[in-house]
């Protein structure tokens, strides 16, 4: 059995008492696995392949599928470090020998990673040796990887696309990337976007960057103009890392931008994310307002501004906002109510003791609520007892929140409605898909979605009566069959190949009836033949009796 090399795919000369082989073209020390089929050794070959060409994710799948058949392969629990870590091997210019780089660090220490403690279990004495030595290379760099992006300032959003084609030139997706990174930048944004932020950075390695940039952007844009840009390697690469990073952060968010493209094309994974078409009128300024709701850039409501204190309650009102300031809540109550004692009318007391009901530390982060605190007693009193510009303002925040929640239950359902239309296959999970748009139909692309749930109902309905049919036709020998088959496909003329579907169950019919016709004169000739037989008979019976009389 042939093995090929990890790090350049040249077939390696492997000593029968051992795991470990040095590759003669690149020169590398490496383990290979031990297996007795070929068709496993094939999917190794193919999932090393996909490795070394950085596609970690489809490596993956290919490695697990390998341990649901042999959990004690330690090859296989490393190859899935190597994925996890995106190693790539590139060639040190001094030795000529392949060294490991990362291309997807992680916070967590390859060291501590419960597949290299597997691979570790599992593994012959020399694997095991040769692990540990690239485990601790791989940890070194991770530490220094991870001390230079620690000294990176916070991003707010990351660009993702595709910066080159296949022939070198610039893609149109990095165009459209640098309008979108020029107008977000001028609103104050801090962004990501490869083409200038790592223009710098010639001649060193990216990812601590790019590592920086994906850990604290809030927002990933993922920019396409046709579905090969999207899912190739090194795209994919950071959109399915983020993806990964929002799993565990729900605050992050992703959004898919595309033009010239059905939104259908875009990745499956993106199958639950609302994406927006840039050629689309508005755009631009849809794109700012949603990222700035995301990312808490702009504040609809200014701070609250308490007025009216008496001179002898300013300081325990001062002590009151800087114990909410701290999170003592219990402490601000307490004060509010000495505040109380001394002014039973004070309406910065009961804004202090409604601020410690709702968690809230500074009075600017009332607009963060999610429920109206229409009902709460101190809210009540403020309304009785505060200025009419409080009370004004309070109102405002009640209403805006309502709003708010509005909005969000509208967001879920869409998203909701969304997701079942990804998965839905029948006419009826279809139509409950156009019946869930129909009612939120002013929202977003709500009608639009609906209608073509509509359609996508019709063509289920289509895809099942011609499935039945053709069922019914198999070997037309049915005729019963057959005909119900005709009822079938002249319900869908037009769909699919239904039209010559029914030709030859017309032309089946046909024959079908020629061949009784041949079967009924067959039988009618028969019948003469026998009639006149017994004719015959008769008349020859007829002749002996008279002849021997």
């Amino acid at each position: 059995m042939i093995y090929k090399c990890k790090m350049c795919g040249g077939n390696l000369s492997i000593d029968d008492n051992s795991n470990v082989a040095i590759c003669e073209y690149c020169g590398t020390k490496q383990t290979f696995p031990r297996v007795d089929s070929e068709r496993v050794a094939n999917i190794y070959d193919r999932a090393n392949f996909l490795r070394r060409s950085n596609d970690f994710d489809r490596a993956s799948g290919l490695y697990e599928q390998i341990l649901s058949e042999n959990k004690e392969d330690a090859e296989a629990y490393w190859s899935l470090v190597l994925c996890r870590y995106g190693i790539e091997y590139v060639e040190d210019p001094a030795s000529k020998k392949r060294i490991p780089t990362i291309n997807r660090v992680q916070y967590e220490s390859i060291l501590n990673d419960e597949n290299y403690k597997n691979a570790l279990k599992y593994a012959e004495e020399d694997a095991r040796a040769l692990y540990k030595e690239e485990a601790e290379y791989i940890d070194g760099v991770q530490k220094e990887i991870l001390n230079i992006s620690s000294k990176e300032e916070p991003y707010d959003i990351f660009i993702c696309y595709k910066e080159t084609d296949s022939h070198g030139r610039r893609t149109v997706d990095s165009v459209l990337a640098q309008d979108i990174y020029k107008n977000l930048t001028e609103e104050g944004y801090k962004v990501f976007f490869s083409r200038i932020t790592l223009e710098d950075k010639l001649g060193v390695a990216y990812e601590p960057y790019i590592f920086a940039a994906l850990n604290s952007a809030k927002v990933m844009l993922v920019i396409g103009t046709n579905k090969e840009n999207i899912n190739s390697v090194w795209v994919k690469n950071e959109w399915s890392r983020y993806l990964s990073l929002i799993s565990k952060d729900r605050s992050k968010n992703l959004i898919p931008l595309y033009k010239d493209m059905n939104p259908y094309d875009l990745p499956e994974e993106f199958s639950y994310l609302q994406g927006q078409d840039m050629s689309k009128i508005g755009f631009m300024q849809d794109l700012i307002r949603g990222i700035g709701k995301i990312t808490n850039k702009t504040k609809t409501t200014k701070p609250i501004i308490q007025t009216n204190v008496q001179s002898d309650e300013k300081p325990l009102v001062k002590r009151m906002f800087i114990f909410l300031e701290d999170g003592d809540f219990s402490s601000a109550d307490q004060y509010a109510e000495k505040i109380l004692d001394l002014n039973p009318e004070c309406a910065e007391a009961y804004l202090g003791k409604l601020m410690a009901d709702l968690r809230i530390k500074e009075t600017s982060d009332f607009e963060n609520c999610l429920e109206e605190f229409n009902d709460n007693q101190n809210y009540l009193k403020i309304m009785r007892y505060g200025s009419d510009e409080l009370k004004l303002q309070l109102s405002k925040i009640n209403s805006e929140i309502s709003t708010k929640k509005e909005e969000r239950k509208l967001y879920l359902s869409y998203e909701y409605s969304a997701r079942c239309m990804g998965v839905a296959t029948s006419e009826d999970d279809y139509l409950e898909c156009a019946e869930r748009f129909k009612k939120i139909i002013d929202y977003k692309d709500s009608e639009e979605l609906m209608n073509l749930c509509i359609d996508k109902a019709k063509e289920a309905k289509n895809d099942s009566i011609y499935e039945e049919a053709t069922r019914l036709t198999e070997g037309l020998v049915d005729i019963e069959g057959i005909e119900l088959a005709i009822e079938k496909y002249e319900s869908i003329i037009g769909w699919k190949d239904a039209d010559k579907k029914l030709e030859l169950c017309y032309k089946a019919i046909e024959e079908y009836k020629a061949e009784q016709r041949e079967e009924q004169s067959k039988i009618a000739l028969i019948i003469v033949m026998v009639v006149a037989i017994i004719i015959l008979l008769v008349v020859l019976y007829e002749f002996i009796y008279a002849n021997i009389i």
